[in-house]
């Protein structure tokens, strides 16, 4: 998977997809940010995009498709697997010491990590549909600007990429279960707190993108770059 002769690749590509999965095993919990109400992903899943960010500036489009790829086939093997758990006989002692009986803690089980399907599948387009968009713009924005102004690409990036992923996951997902109003205020606190996270650790993202530039020997400009999603 790691190009040759780079040292940081699969420590970036290990990080990007556990992110992924863990965000989506989280993303259960709702918490509360004052008037927000947000998933608790919502502390990780930026991070995914921000790597995306990382691999597409450093090492360019064609990669960061690979990564987000493979990212999608480790979250769906995920799924699979949490739903395979849950189908299979629970031990009669399994009460995962604070249940009456294994039927609760089955119940308990499938409620923080099942899946309905119109969740899941809103889950996986809005991914793929905001990591594409944000690894393009970025790539993009750096032709267009000869590499300068890296908090342009991150953060334009990011306000496309996060703002489709925000609206066509909650649209998808609650369109007819929510009110109107309620879901477009929904979806501007998502896609806006999103954002916000980005904006914030953008020093960070400077330093490590300058790191890994110094170290790899690297900085991709996707000038002849095919940009179709579905390329391996």
């Amino acid at each position: 998977m790691a190009p040759k002769g780079y040292r940081w690749f699969d420590v970036l590509v290990a990080l990007f997809v556990t992110s992924l999965v863990i965000s989506n095993i989280i993303a259960a919990k709702l918490v509360a940010f004052g008037p927000w109400v947000l998933p608790a992903a919502v502390i990780l899943f930026p991070i995914v995009y921000i790597i995306g960010d990382v691999l597409t500036e450093v090492y360019g489009y064609a990669r960061a498709r690979r990564v987000i790829w493979l990212g999608f086939a480790a979250n769906l093997f995920a799924v699979a697997m949490i739903w395979l758990g849950g189908r299979l006989p629970a031990a009669p002692f399994w009460t995962l010491g604070v249940y009456d009986s294994p039927q609760q803690a089955q119940q308990a089980y499938d409620a923080l990590l099942g899946f309905t399907p119109r969740l899941l599948v809103a889950s996986f387009i809005a991914y793929l549909v905001g990591e594409f968009l944000n690894a393009y713009v970025l790539a993009k924005l750096k032709l267009r600007t000869r590499g300068r102004f890296l908090w342009l690409r991150t953060i334009g990036s990011t306000i496309i990429g996060e703002g489709a992923d925000s609206f066509v996951f909650l649209t998808l997902a609650f369109w007819g279960v929510i009110p109107t109003p309620g879901l477009v205020r929904l979806i501007l606190s998502h896609w806006w707190f999103k954002v916000i996270y980005e904006a914030l650790a953008t020093p960070l993202t400077y330093w490590v993108v300058n790191q890994l530039k110094r170290v790899e020997g690297m900085d991709a400009f996707d000038w002849d770059t095919d940009f179709r999603p579905w390329r391996w």
